[in-house]
């Protein structure tokens, strides 16, 4: 029967398949992960977001009963300096350059936030409230003991740390630094700026107004062990530890990049004279010289040395060193091979007609969300927040090497990713990311807390 069979002539035309698109979504349920591509573009979609939710005035008790703070609501020192969430992100603590020291409880400060306040204070959101006549600069949750907060002020030579458990408005403990003869033979009176702990490690350090980063060891005296000087001796605004605990990292109003090994402070130390505590940087650099070697920035603009607000490192990739301008520029340092990956360089202030300038400075203290690496500040001259996409990769548009692209997509058009800006209602100075949720706490000049996320939506639409 086959012999009676014709064969079928040999086609010349070759049948196309048809190029489908890989469900991404499927492949992170089959690979138990999400590859790195498709959790950048959910950035986008998660930075869009955002909004602000709820406003919590701090009027410093003039509603109630005024707390000691209350004289100086007015006058220039006055602003929500530092904000900080502790380990599980269930307290968040915040303090005022007129001194105030509060607590609140994030999860009824949250479920708080769709009640519009107004100029209104609800003295029950804080758990705790220390008005403390002493200027504060910083904040920082203990990380070995997340019943103490310790605080920081350019204008004391000690650093405070507090019980937040006993309520008590005087501080447990306060470790001192070392005061430097000068020719003269009067002793240089030296504050703190900055504070920093290192996991599974008993040392706090602390810069402060002279270029040194002091070390203290909580089993030990309340004097440092070990000090990191800078020969700039200008004031550090901020200080880092690196991933892996290894390497500090300093910055200056002089827009001087400081690097230490702290290592060197790990050697027996029993017979050791002062002298040989302190311990010279690795290297410094300075942030104009790195940024003058981006080619197409160079060309349209003049680079010159701006003060360092602020450092930090991301915590989704460890090689990246955020800094944060005083002129309002934000960026990325590879830490590996010193070199600036990205730039975000929002227009000048004073193109912005509702610009007032003042003659109050404000140090500003971004921070990154914890899950991506999106990189959060405030604006220096409107009242918003930037998110900023800093992922490490070229399809970031702050990379320096970023190229404009559109893709065809389904026959629409799809955009890469976007840096985002928020419109508030105040400015900011300071801000915080829930260590798990990442809503963000921004705080303000006017001394505010803004609670920044999703809007909740009810299952007829309405919030």
């Amino acid at each position: 029967m086959e012999k009676f069979l014709v064969p079928p002539k040999p086609s010349i035309n070759r049948v196309q398949s048809l190029r489908r698109s890989r469900w991404k979504r499927c492949l992170g349920e089959l690979n138990g992960r999400f590859e790195p591509n498709y959790r950048h573009e959910m950035m986008d979609f998660l930075s869009r977001s955002y909004s602000q939710v709820g406003v919590f005035p701090h009027l410093y008790g003039a509603n109630e009963t005024p707390c000691e703070n209350n004289m100086n609501r007015f006058v220039v020192r006055k602003g929500i300096s530092a904000v900080d969430f502790d380990n599980k992100g269930i307290y968040l603590v915040s303090v005022t350059k007129s001194g105030c020291l509060t607590v609140h409880d994030f999860e009824a400060l949250y479920c708080r936030s769709h009640d519009r306040t107004g100029s209104k204070e609800d003295e029950s959101m804080r758990l705790l409230h220390l008005p403390l006549n002493l200027q504060l600069d910083a904040v920082k949750w203990n990380l070995h003991n997340q019943d103490e907060v310790v605080c920081a002020s350019i204008k004391h030579q000690g650093l405070l740390i507090f019980d937040v458990a006993s309520y008590s408005s005087e501080p447990t403990e306060v470790l001192k630094t070392r005061h430097r003869p000068t020719v003269d033979g009067y002793s240089i009176l030296k504050g703190f700026s900055d504070v920093a702990f290192a996991p599974n490690d008993s040392r706090i350090f602390a810069s402060d107004t002279r270029g040194t980063i002091n070390v203290w060891d909580k089993r030990g005296k309340i004097l440092p062990c070990l000090e990191f000087t800078s020969a700039s001796h200008d004031i550090l605004n901020s200080i880092q530890l690196s991933a892996d605990n290894q390497i500090i990292f300093g910055a200056g109003n002089k827009g001087l990049l400081h690097v230490w090994d702290i290592r060197g402070g790990r050697v027996s130390t029993n017979f050791q004279s002062h002298k040989e505590l302190c311990y010279p940087p690795l290297t410094s650099v300075k942030l104009a010289t790195l940024l003058e070697k981006i080619g197409s920035l160079k060309a349209q603009t003049k680079i010159i040395s701006k003060e360092i607000h602020s450092i930090a490192i991301n915590p989704s990739c460890p090689y990246q060193l955020a800094f944060h301008l005083d002129d309002g520029w934000s960026g990325i340092l590879d830490i590996n091979n010193f070199q600036v990956t990205h730039i975000h360089c929002p227009p000048p202030p004073w193109l912005n007609d509702s610009y007032v300038p003042t003659d109050v400075s404000y140090l500003r203290k971004p921070s990154w969300l914890s899950t991506c690496s999106i990189y959060m500040t405030g604006s220096p001259c409107n009242s918003g927040i930037h998110l900023l996409d800093f992922y490490p990769s070229t399809s970031s548009p702050s990379h320096v090497d970023y190229r404009e692209n559109i893709e065809e997509f389904n026959g629409q058009n799809k955009q890469n990713n976007r840096n985002r800006f928020i419109s508030l209602s105040e400015e900011v100075i300071s801000c915080a990311a829930h260590p798990l949720y990442n809503a963000i706490v921004a705080g303000t000049k006017e001394s505010s807390l803004l609670v920044i996320s999703q809007r909740r939506e009810s299952s007829d639409g309405k919030e």
